[in-house]
């Protein structure tokens, strides 16, 4: 029965995902974009929270089959008790009850983890951990909001003794950087909703949005946190061999080293940072709280 769950599961997930896809080619203007996402976001909270009840609910069943011999011996015993006057306190109740909890709680992790093994995720993590490992490093999770680069940078700048930026200077230099590097780069933004390279307002407004709220950084952010930084900086990813930006600026010995994750989380790219390798199991618990 386990198997049939899983099995259903993982189809109902690969339907999923395949309308999530129709949605997103879907040619639409801004308000409709956004009303999309919104409706995307929805469509998987809605199928983790189904698989997440059905598991608990299949753990639940195969818990109690389990202990119903157990289960048989608990009333006996607990009707000598009764006839000699005797009851079980209450805290051994919380104990008994914390447990049986406990028990429901990996049943179900156990049932997620077969479901999600093979998943784009946890296949991308797999690569990127093989990839660090080779070279002494791990993951360090970094917080999966539109502030994942720079924190991720902000960490690797940490790492070689650098403490004195925080996130909002990150992109306060960042956006100077685009703003004066204009007739360099301007060729490579373009309006997502036309495809075209962007006017003067538009470029304005996006430097506006790097500086003062959480838009989410990529390639040209990169380029200029390194610039500016005067450090180079690695990105590694799943596919590919890593890509470094400022390769020939600063010293090499102090560049810093991000990770790239495509599939990590259904709203978008992210960022993780590295650090110095110590244990996987320990690093996969630290990497699985975010």
């Amino acid at each position: 029965e386990e198997t049939s769950i899983i099995n259903r599961h993982k189809k109902e997930k690969r339907e999923l995902q395949n309308k999530i896809q129709a949605l997103k080619k879907a040619k639409v203007d801004k308000k409709k974009k956004k009303e999309i996402q919104e409706e995307i976001v929805k469509l998987e909270a809605d199928l983790e929270r189904k698989h997440a009840e059905e598991l608990s609910k299949f753990a639940d069943l195969n818990l109690n089959q389990r202990n119903g011999d157990e289960d048989v011996d608990k009333i006996e015993e607990n009707s000598d008790q009764q006839q000699s006057g005797q009851r079980l306190s209450k805290a051994k109740k919380r104990r008994e009850k914390k447990s049986q909890s406990e028990k429901e709680r990996q049943a179900q992790i156990l049932a997620e983890e077969e479901l999600n093994k093979d998943s784009p995720r946890n296949f991308e993590m797999k690569k990127i951990r093989e990839i660090l490992k080779a070279r002494g490093l791990n993951i360090h999770s970094i917080q999966s909001d539109g502030d994942c680069l720079f924190n991720a940078v902000k960490h690797q700048l940490n790492q070689i003794g650098i403490y004195d930026q925080e996130t909002s200077d990150l992109r306060r230099i960042t956006a100077d950087y685009i703003q004066e590097s204009k007739d360099s780069i301007i060729f490579y933004m373009t309006n997502p909703d036309t495809d075209e390279v962007l006017n003067d307002e538009e470029f304005l407004k996006y430097c506006e949005s790097v500086r003062n709220t959480k838009a989410w950084g990529g390639e040209i952010e990169i380029k200029a946190l390194s610039h500016k930084l005067n450090v180079p900086i690695e990105v590694v990813q799943a596919s590919g061999p890593p890509t470094i930006h400022g390769s020939n600026i600063g010293n090499k010995k102090q560049t810093l080293v991000i990770t790239y994750h495509r599939h990590m989380y259904s709203l978008g790219e992210h960022y993780n940072s590295t650090k110095a390798f110590i244990d996987d199991a320990a690093d996969e618990d630290d990497t699985d709280k975010n």
